[in-house]
């Protein structure tokens, strides 16, 4: 399925559209016509008309001034019409689009191709993007591509942290078989297999300690461990770039782990971890618990269940840092995240806190300026 070939409008273009009968605001490089939703706006139509023909990002991610849900972003994406022209240096101009059009007209980080959090979400022109870096068709089966494509482990990681926004559909194809269902997970799946496990184990836990206190402390170490746990696959197994064998076995299994989540980073269903993916993890973890805790199986059970919990925790919070706008911590916490997929993704692995990149020295420097590339 092709992308959408949409306009490119001058900043000229923009200052027309500035009336109620007309308007036109942006958001990055993208431009949006919000002339139907100015009467229906619940802060009003003047709040609209007061930034037309400008940049809304800051004002809709202003929390103190107005907190937007995920389906205000979304009805603003129904608006969307084209993109802003940028100028080069050398007097052309070009639409800054995410088909690597962005890398040519203004400073990006050289590991991402990309220059700011907003870039995440520009839509990709498939037929460029493809063109330029012969990689993967994102209008195809994403897996086969990779394993019939003799890739070089270096070419390989070079294009799966530059980030992608496929939106021709929910999710880009990555087995174009009857296994694509399997490969999707939507947010709240998590939850709701898991969190009834958690509160079984944890009553059964306690029930065979005999005492509430000592069961919670078991159950805190274990959140405790998570979160190290959390820390140490992020860096150590997902990010395993430097250690990983130059071949396709290797890096198909790259790929599925965590490599596609860099690839295409907004992808709702590829975010959190499937089920069936999450019980080959977690079994390691199953056995560690029992193997330390081996005189009393109702402590490793806790242990066990606090971890899970802790897991939990994560993948929402990772799935919110994407794809909601949150309260200042977690905001703060947001464009930590976002910071290692647009600009490092080498340092800032921790997602629901930042203790153990502090710890290990693995914290995200206060980010710097982007530089033409």
């Amino acid at each position: 399925m092709p992308a959408r070939t949409l306009p490119v409008f001058t900043p000229e273009e923009i200052k027309q559209h500035t009336s109620a009968k007309s308007c036109f605001v942006l958001r990055g490089s993208k431009v949006y016509d919000v002339t139907s939703f100015v009467g229906d706006h619940p802060g009003g139509g003047d709040v609209i008309l007061d930034y037309a023909g400008q940049d809304v990002g800051e004002i809709m991610g202003d929390i103190v001034s107005h907190h937007h849900s995920e389906a205000a972003y979304e009805i603003l994406e129904e608006c969307h019409v084209g993109f802003l022209e940028q100028s080069h240096a050398d007097g052309s101009t070009k639409a800054a689009t995410n088909g690597w059009c962005a890398k040519d007209t203004k400073p990006v980080y050289k590991s991402t191709g990309l220059s700011t959090a907003e870039d995440l979400s520009v839509e990709t022109d498939i037929t460029s993007d493809y063109k330029t870096h012969k990689f993967l068709n994102l209008s195809k089966p994403l897996l086969m591509q990779l394993w019939n494509g003799g890739f070089s482990k270096e070419f390989y990681l070079e294009q799966v942290h530059r980030p992608r926004h496929y939106m021709g559909g929910d999710s880009a194809p990555l087995f174009g078989n009857f296994l694509e269902p399997l490969s999707k997970t939507a947010w709240w799946v998590v939850p709701t297999i898991w969190l009834p496990c958690v509160a079984f184990g944890v009553a059964m836990g306690i029930i065979g300690i005999g005492s509430v206190g000592v069961g919670a402390m078991y159950w805190l170490g274990g959140l405790f461990l998570w979160s190290l746990i959390e820390y140490g696959m992020h860096r150590c197994l997902f990010h395993i770039d430097d250690y990983l064998p130059d071949n396709r076995v290797a890096i198909c299994l790259h790929f599925l782990l965590h490599g596609i989540h860099h690839y295409l980073p907004m992808d709702k269903y590829r975010l959190v971890m499937p089920p069936t993916l999450f019980i080959v993890l977690a079994t390691p973890y199953w056995k560690l618990s029992h193997t330390v805790f081996y005189y009393n199986s109702h402590a490793a059970n806790l242990v066990f269940c606090g971890g899970v919990f802790g897991y939990i925790c994560y993948d929402l919070t990772h799935y919110f840092l994407h794809h909601r706008n949150l309260p200042y911590y977690y905001n703060e916490l947001k464009k930590y995240h976002l910071q290692h997929h647009f600009a490092d993704y080498e340092n800032g692995f921790g997602v629901t806190s930042r203790f153990w990149d502090k710890v290990f020295g693995t914290e995200l420097p206060p980010l710097g300026p982007a530089k033409v590339e």
